[in-house]
This record gives structure tokens, sequence and C-alpha cells, in this order.
């Protein structure tokens, strides 16, 4: 399965019919070697260090200072990055010029973070729901 075959994945409509995730990626993380695998044009813009922040074990200052992905700022809503089975942290977006707020979730496996940002109407645990299935499935593969 190619890396682009799992944003497509993630882009599929859920059980509601919706498709919840607008902007999807998935980035190495192994360490000098933080990379963005695949992304759709939304989410093109990871830096490296972005990358480093999302992979990393240290993430406190997530709290109180946010963390960026693809130069936007997100607040955390809650963090079970290394809770299994979940593995992931739950964003929101800082307000765009329209006041829209999206939904963020990022997955980490051992070698990569997969990230989804939903659309404007699709809730956390529709968002959530994609990558979980997408971290599962890496996971069970060793990656």
């Amino acid at each position: 399965m190619s890396w682009q075959s799992y944003i497509d994945t993630m882009k599929t409509p859920d059980q509601s019919g919706t498709v919840p995730v607008a902007e999807a990626a998935i980035c190495g993380i192994a360490p000098g070697q933080e990379s963005v695998w695949v992304s759709t044009p939304g989410l093109q813009g990871i830096s490296v260090d972005e990358i480093k922040k999302l992979g990393s074990k240290d993430r406190s200052s997530f709290a109180q200072n946010g963390v960026y992905i693809g130069g936007t700022r997100c607040r955390l809503i809650r963090d079970q990055m290394d809770m299994e089975p979940v593995y992931a942290l739950d964003l929101k977006t800082a307000a765009d010029a329209e006041g829209n707020t999206f939904g963020v979730c990022v997955g980490k496996t051992k070698t990569a973070v997969v990230i989804a940002k939903g659309t404007k109407d699709a809730s956390g645990g529709q968002i959530s729901n994609k990558v979980f299935n997408v971290v599962e499935h890496l996971r069970k593969a060793g990656m």
C-alpha cells in the first residue's frame, strides 16, 4: 500500500456518510530524518521543527503554548499520545480569517505521525477515528 492510499482512506466518508477529514499528512519521525512522507496540499508546509515537536516524548509545553502544524497554531484538547491503544493528540486550530476553528488529530506510530485536520463541521471523534484506524494498521505492521 502506498503512503498516498493511507491519505485517501482517511478522506473517505465515515459511517454517517460525511467526509470528516479535509487535510491529512504522514510524517517520518526518525531522529535526523524527520520529513513529510505524503500530504494533501493544505498540510504540505509542515516543518521539520513541527515534526520533531509532534514526535517528541516531551509535550509539556503544549498545554500552555500550543503547537504548530503547517504554520497554524493549535491548542491542546487531550494528550493520549502515550496511552495504549490510542496514541493520539486531539487539538483545535486557532480561528481562521472567517472565525472558523478545526479539529486536528495527531496519531503516533514507532516511525511516523499521522495528522488529520477536519472539516468545519467534523467532530473530534470523527477525525480521531480516521487517524486511529491508520495508526492501528501501521503499528500492527511494525511501523
